[in-house]
């Protein structure tokens, strides 16, 4: 029976125990895991600020081996290697219909379907993100898989399903961010990283790290900082000094809290654009007074899952890994079992480390 780490319910420790999963439906693939991120979004299910349907499996960003497929399933056949879709498009909701496939209203309907049970004593389990990859196998509908990328290390190739995609995407599609540009990203954790280089790759001629931690300066000038500050109140106007008194062009939240929110979009010169990443609970309130969104004419822009469309960011991806432009494999920054997802929980609440990822 294959191992997985669950939640009961929202607010309550999380469990590692084996699970029955049941045969492939004819859409159906299923997938012996190699690795899988440990995102914050995994966190916000545990602490209740995203609620999608518990008991369920957690874990989201996965990459792993095809062992199984329904007789439906044509794309796929035993033996590929293949990256996770936690929010796969319908292709028919009135966003997919616009072309903004990664707010179709359908992504997550597949979290409330029957997963998995617990093995000891029967307990009925949702995928918690759809994929369900805290888990040794798993078991998701053939929209939720994609061909993992030739060349790339599957051990590494877990991180371009979900922290890779998103922090990209908020510099490329979101963002826009344009050669020569300055940009700013608070929160250097996977998704904060995989935006640094994003913006390295843009050709930004100055990126500026911010994060409570002076122990990520190396991680973050790394991966393509050219300047790191700790983040204080007096955040934006650090970022003013060293941008010539105008601010940065661009600057991408990546924590999603209410003052983060607030000061990245201080940071930015009058016409900057900031792009919101992190998900913040309904408390977080952000406040603007009137005078000032006429006065700074800038743009505050909420970004999901990167405004990626999976199925046409991957290759792009791919090929900046495999020119050496894209370093995955420095986004991780330790390799766990199962057993030390709550660790790696509490380290991203303390503000440490980048990417923990689940070796199985």
């Amino acid at each position: 029976m294959p191992r997985a780490a669950i939640l009961r319910a929202p607010h309550t420790p999380l469990e590692v125990t084996d699970i029955t999963l049941p045969a492939p439906a004819p859409h159906q693939v299923r997938i012996r895991l190699t690795t899988a991120g440990v995102c914050h979004s995994d966190l916000s299910l545990t602490n209740g600020t995203m609620r999608l349907p518990t008991p369920a499996v957690l874990g989201h960003e996965g990459a792993g081996t095809v062992t199984e497929v329904g007789e439906a399933v044509t794309a796929f056949v035993p033996g590929d290697e293949v990256v996770l879709n936690w929010a796969p498009s319908c292709g028919v909701c009135h966003a997919c219909s616009l072309g903004e496939i990664w707010l179709c209203a359908d992504a997550l309907t597949g979290a409330a379907r029957l997963h998995a049970r617990t093995t000891a004593d029967g307990t009925d389990l949702h995928p918690g993100l759809n994929v369900g990859a805290f888990a040794e196998e798993t078991v998701v509908d053939a929209s939720c898989v994609l061909p993992a990328p030739p060349g790339i290390p599957l051990a590494d190739a877990a991180l371009l399903g979900c922290a890779v995609l998103t922090g990209y995407g908020a510099v490329h599609h979101s963002a826009r961010v344009r050669e020569g540009e300055t940009v700013v990203v608070h929160g250097v954790g996977g998704v904060g990283l995989a935006a640094l280089q994003a913006a390295r790759i843009a050709g930004a001629s100055q990126i500026i790290a911010v994060d409570v931690s002076p122990a990520k300066e190396e991680l973050a000038r790394r991966a393509g900082a050219t300047d790191y500050l700790i983040a204080s109140d007096t955040t934006a106007r650090e970022v003013r000094k060293l941008t010539g008194g105008h601010g940065a062009d661009v600057a991408v939240e990546c924590v999603g809290r209410a003052a983060t929110i607030r000061t990245a979009w201080e940071s930015t010169r009058r016409g900057g654009r900031t792009t919101v990443v992190g998900i913040g609970g309904k408390d977080q309130q952000v406040t603007f007074h009137a005078l000032e969104i006429f006065h700074w004419g800038r743009t505050l822009t909420g970004c999901v899952y990167g405004n990626s469309d999976p199925a046409r960011d991957l290759p792009v991806l791919a090929e900046h890994v495999r020119a050496g432009r894209l370093d995955l494999a420095s986004m991780v920054t330790e390799r766990i079992t199962l057993d030390g997802i709550p660790a790696a929980f509490a380290n991203m609440l303390a503000g440490k480390g980048g990417r923990a990822m689940v070796v199985f």
